[in-house]
């Protein structure tokens, strides 16, 4: 197996008496808890008879796995009155991390935790593998486009999987699965369009009603159809930054994919030398990157501080602002593998913008394609691989 930095982490949450590891199927949290927890009894609701005896005695089911050391459940979401009953038992017997919950539905999850588990449970996010797990587990010795088409799924390196034949599938499963488990969605064609029109507005500001034209369906439609996406860690809405700002800024948020691969299959792009040529190879690095800090501070237990900023004209724009309480961190990013003096612009009008606002700013930086990190006058450049520890690489 892969090393995840997430580990560590999960190890300090087992001081809750329960921790729930959620994140996209195929992610690697199964994987992931085993390894961790390794002298814990294994169960899965993804079996039919285990969840059976989970649902008609839930008492009898935990009975029947008790063991001195802890219980992970897979899968927990779709047997959702077992929570209750692990209530029961966390207040009666006072067991750190003795249960170890993992689930591939944010939303109905996520529901069920607040009502059952509030207070006594540790959420952990697991996407797919980062920039940095691909440099530590040396995986990253290929070029940034064969990167970008094949995505982060660990099955595409632990099992060499073609990320041409894994991407359909995993669409055409979650839509036919997930997706009615989530939601009564009428017309799945429509839905399946939907996503594909989706991977078609990466890095763009959200325009519900333009969607819903294209697809047929209201404005309406389109959120409750996001927000199923995003519960399902498929997309995730970049909000725009405007604390202490006045009302001049854009204040819809941005589209994009927790994984690149999957979005570069649903814009059939086949291959990565086809990647290089394609009109969205910009939108797909940046998209590359903005997820990559999403990943950084979910495997430290953080949510992450990300943003993006941009005027209501569209004259000003910077791809990514970092807010660390204490200071404000622009980044503009860049597909280039070299680096151009105008790609510092926007970042130093934003300077010039916001020098009388009532906010702190850090250093700015630059990521781009090259591989290179130096300093470029006061700003920062960082190349794509080095963006995988940039979380760390911010003055404190």
């Amino acid at each position: 197996m892969f090393s995840r930095d997430l580990r560590a982490t999960l190890l300090e949450y087992a001081r809750f008496p329960v921790v729930a590891l959620l994140g996209p199927r195929q992610s690697g949290k199964t994987t992931l808890a085993r390894s961790a927890f390794s002298n814990y009894v294994y169960t899965s609701f993804e079996d039919s008879r285990t969840r059976e005896l989970a649902e008609e005695d839930p008492e009898k089911f935990l009975r029947f796995n008790e063991n001195k050391f802890g219980l992970i459940i897979d899968e927990f979401q779709n047997v959702p009155k077992i929570l209750s009953h692990i209530q029961l038992e966390v207040d009666a017997k006072k067991r750190p991390g003795y249960f170890v919950l993992t689930g591939s539905q944010n939303f109905l999850m996520n529901q069920a935790i607040g009502q059952s588990l509030a207070g006594r449970v540790g959420i952990l996010t697991l996407l797919p593998l980062s920039i940095n797990e691909l440099n530590e587990n040396k995986l990253a010795e290929k070029t940034v486009e064969d990167i970008i088409f094949s995505g982060f799924y660990p099955r595409v390196y632990e099992e060499n999987f073609p990320p041409a034949q894994l991407y359909p599938s995993y669409i055409q499963t979650y839509v036919e699965r997930d997706v009615r488990q989530l939601t009564n969605i009428g017309d799945l064609n429509a839905f399946k369009k939907f996503i594909k029109l989706c991977a078609g507005r990466i890095g763009q500001i959200i325009n519900f009603s333009e969607i819903g034209g294209v697809c047929g369906v209201s404005a309406p439609t389109v959120q409750r159809w996001l927000s199923i996406l995003e519960a399902s860690y498929i997309i995730f809405q970049l909000q725009p930054y405007f604390n202490n700002f006045n009302k001049r800024l854009i204040q819809a948020p941005k589209l994009y994919f927790y994984d690149t691969g999957l979005a570069c299959s649903l814009l059939d792009i086949e291959t990565p030398e086809q990647l290089m040529m394609d009109r969205f190879y910009g939108n797909l690095f940046e998209n590359f990157i903005i997820a990559d800090f999403h990943k950084q501070y979910f495997n430290v237990g953080k949510r992450p501080p990300i943003y993006f900023w941009r005027d209501k004209n569209g004259r000003i724009e910077v791809d990514c602002i970092i807010d660390d309480r204490k200071k404000l961190f622009p980044i503009e990013i860049k597909s280039s593998p070299s680096i151009a003096v105008d790609f510092f612009s926007n970042l130093k009008k934003w300077q010039e913008l916001v020098a009388d606002q009532p906010v702190t700013v850090g250093k700015s930086y630059l990521v781009y394609g090259g591989e290179k990190t130096q300093e470029w006058g006061e700003l920062g450049t960082i190349g794509w691989r080095d963006a995988g520890k940039l979380k760390d690489l911010l003055p404190k």
